[in-house]
């Protein structure tokens, strides 16, 4: 996962840098560098909004497991060992 979250923006960013570099540093080379960076920092964006949603899943899943928890012991699993009342 590393790869689609850091190596793909970073390798579309360093493109840019070199896109400007072969060419000589004219105006179409910024111009097309400017659509690297922009695309690079979109995918790097894209992927941190992701991962953001994938961490709500994480916590409905958790509260999931919680409550399957209290319907088997009645209690929450956090609540202790003390039986219910």
């Amino acid at each position: 996962m590393t790869i689609v979250r850091v190596w793909i923006p970073v390798a579309i960013l360093v493109a840019g840098v070199v896109l400007v570099i072969v060419r000589g540093g004219d105006e179409t080379s910024f111009e097309g560098a400017a659509a690297l960076w922009g695309a690079g920092l979109s995918v790097a964006l894209l992927n941190w909004l992701h991962r953001m949603g994938v961490t709500g899943d994480r916590a409905r899943d958790d509260e999931d497991r919680a409550r399957a928890y209290f319907d088997r012991h009645g209690r929450w699993p956090d609540d202790g060992h003390l039986p219910p009342s």
